[in-house]
C-alpha cells in the first residue's frame, strides 16, 4: 500500500517552511495562482468526521452537508492552522457560505471568493480573466508579494504537470495495480499535496491491473465519503473502472500555452470536462459519459452523492433519460455525510450490481 502523507502532516510541513495555508472549498479554482503567492491550498470536502452543529446554526437543514460540515470546521480549532479561506462560487450553497463567513462569522483569516462563468464563450473567458486578476490583487494585498509573470508561469507549468498526471491516472484506471480505496486515496491526495509531492507519488504507481475483478462501474458524484464506500463496493462484487467525480476526473484540465498567465489560468479552468457545477449542457455531459464508459468497459453508472447537492440533482432526471436511451443503467444513491456507509445504500448498490452481472 502506498504511503501518503496526511493533511495534518502537509499543513505542518508548509507552515514549518514559512509558507501560508489556504483552506479551499470545492471545486474549480486556480491552484497555480495561490502557489505563485506562496500559498498552499488544502481543500475541504466536508469532512465527514466533523460535528456539524456549528454549521447547522448558520444554514438550513436542507443545505448541502459539505457546506455545513466545512463551516463547523472553519469556526473550530482546526481553523487556526490556516491563513486564508477561498470559497469558489460552485453552487448557491457555497456562495451563501462565502457570504456568511465574510458578513456574519468574520473569522480571523481573510475570506476570498471566485465567481465562475457558466459557459465557455469568449465573453466567459474574458469574465474569468478579470475574476482571476481581481483575486490576484487580493492575494497580493494579503501576502505582500508580487510574483510577476515569470513567477506565475513557473507555477502554472508545475501545476499543469501534476494535473496531467491526475488525468493519466483517471483515464487509464484499469492498468494500475491498486485497490479502489488505495487508488482514490492517491487521486484525492491532489486535494492537499504540493504538486511536486503528488508528481513523485503518481509516478510510482504500479502498472499491474490484473487483480481487478467483478462488475466494472463508473462512479459519479461530488465526493465519495466515507472512503470505505470503495471497500463496500468491492465486497458486493464490483469495482470502479472510471469516474466522473468532482474530486477526481472532472479536474483533468487540458494543458495550456501562451504568453499571458491569466489567459492560461482561465483557459485551464474552462477546459474541465462537462460538469453540472458550471452549467454544462446535459446532452454534452451525457455524450461525454457514454464515450468514457464505452472506452473503459463500465457496465453501469453509480451516482453516489451527498444529500441536497442541487447541481447534481438538477442534472439527474435528464441525464438518466439520456443514458437510458444509450442502454446504460444508472443508480442514484444519496448519502448523509457520516462515518459509515448506510445499510440502505449498501443494499441498493448490491442489488444494482446483481442486476448488471
Amino acid at each position: 500500500m502506498m504511503e501518503i502523507p496526511s493533511r495534518k502532516q502537509i499543513i505542518e510541513e508548509i507552515r514549518d517552511r514559512g509558507d501560508r495555508v489556504a483552506a479551499v472549498l470545492p471545486i474549480h479554482y486556480p491552484r497555480a495562482l495561490l502557489r505563485a503567492y506562496g500559498i498552499c491550498p488544502v481543500e475541504i470536502w466536508g469532512p465527514p468526521g466533523v460535528d456539524p452543529a456549528a454549521g447547522n446554526s448558520h444554514f438550513q437543514a436542507y443545505t448541502c452537508a459539505i457546506v455545513r460540515h466545512a463551516t463547523s470546521l472553519l469556526v473550530g480549532p482546526a481553523a487556526q492552522s490556516v491563513d486564508l479561506i477561498l470559497v469558489p462560487h460552485t453552487c448557491d450553497a457555497l456562495q451563501g457560505m462565502g457570504s456568511v463567513l465574510r458578513d456574519f462569522i468574520e473569522p480571523e483569516q481573510p475570506v476570498v471568493t471566485l465567481y465562475h462563468p457558466r459557459g465557455r464563450r469568449d465573453s466567459d473567458k474574458a469574465f474569468l480573466v478579470r475574476e482571476l486578476k481581481r483575486l490576484a490583487g487580493e492575494l497580493g494585498e494579503i501576502t505582500g508579494k508580487n510574483p510577476g509573470e515569470a513567477g506565475l508561469m513557473k507555477a502554472i507549468d508545475i501545476e499543469e504537470e501534476a494535473t496531467q498526471l491526475l488525468a493519466d491516472l483517471c483515464g487509464d484506471r484499469k492498468t494500475f495495480g491498486l485497490s479502489d480505496r488505495e487508488f482514490y486515496a492517491l487521486v484525492r491526495s491532489r486535494e492537499y499535496l504540493p504538486a511536486e509531492q503528488f508528481i513523485e507519488l503518481a509516478r510510482t504507481v504500479p502498472k499491474d491491473g490484473s487483480g481487478h475483478s467483478g462488475v466494472a462501474l463508473m462512479l459519479s458524484g461530488i465526493v465519495p465519503e466515507p472512503m470505505d464506500v470503495f471497500d463496500r463496493i468491492n465486497e458486493v462484487g464490483a469495482w470502479v473502472i472510471d469516474d466522473d467525480l468532482a474530486c477526481g476526473s472532472r479536474r483533468a484540465y487540458i494543458p495550456t500555452s501562451g504568453s499571458d498567465p491569466f489567459e492560461r489560468l482561465a483557459e485551464s479552468l474552462l477546459s474541465m470536462p462537462p460538469c453540472p457545477t458550471v452549467g454544462s449542457p446535459i446532452s454534452e455531459r451525457a455524450r461525454y459519459l457514454c464515450d468514457r464508459m464505452k472506452a473503459s468497459g463500465a457496465r453501469g453508472m453509480l451516482v453516489y452523492d451527498v444529500k441536497f447537492c442541487e447541481p447534481e440533482l438538477f442534472d439527474l432526471p435528464l441525464l438518466r433519460e439520456e443514458l437510458d436511451t444509450a442502454g446504460i443503467p444508472l443508480l442514484h444513491v444519496e448519502y448523509e455525510m457520516g462515518s459509515a456507509v448506510s445499510q440502505q445504500a449498501l443494499t441498493r448498490i448490491e442489488a444494482f450490481v446483481e442486476m448488471l452481472q
